[in-house]
């Protein structure tokens, strides 16, 4: 596949996905679910939860990257279906996306941000914690995953106290 003009020129906007946006979600899912590499969604399951969605679009509207909260408890959310298009890597929208999904975590009110991912160091690399997946019960059974995790609460302290 051929980068689209807009992949080469950086025109990108990193915003909360609407319904226009599932059908290119649940594509970029899919393509990524199909290694294993992430869990799959279906358009009606990313349709229900579009609210929780980021996404990364070019100026005509393409999803180049996603991801999305999912709540785990009051104060602890997961981060979910980060994906970025093949097309599209090396860019920096997989960190702008995760930036986004922790800015809607911290508005929910959630203190902590956790992901099971197989690409751990790009987690670290951003300030995520590698812990131990016991924490997370249900989440023991997917042993190819590493869990990372990160406190927003102290983020969003060190941010108003720079302000």
């Amino acid at each position: 596949m051929t980068p689209s003009r807009d992949v080469l020129t950086g025109a990108v906007a990193v915003r909360r996905a609407t319904p226009n946006d599932v059908p290119g979600i649940a594509a970029l899912v899919a393509d990524w679910a199909e290694e294993e590499i992430l869990l799959p969604r279906t358009a009606a399951d990313v349709a229900r939860a579009v609210d929780d969605y980021v996404v990364a679009v070019d100026a005509r509207g393409r999803v180049l990257a996603c991801g999305a909260l999912r709540e785990y408890s009051p104060s602890l959310a997961e981060l979910v279906s980060l994906a970025v298009a093949r097309d599209a890597h090396g860019r920096g929208l997989g960190r702008l996306v995760v930036a986004a999904v922790e800015r809607l975590a911290l508005a929910r009110g959630h203190a902590s941000l956790f992901a099971h991912t197989v690409n751990a160091p790009f987690f670290e690399a951003i300030g995520y914690d590698v812990v131990d997946r016991a924490r997370y019960p249900e989440k023991v059974g997917r042993s190819h995953t590493a869990c990372v995790e990160r406190e927003l609460f102290v983020e969003a302290e060190v941010f108003a106290a720079a302000a």
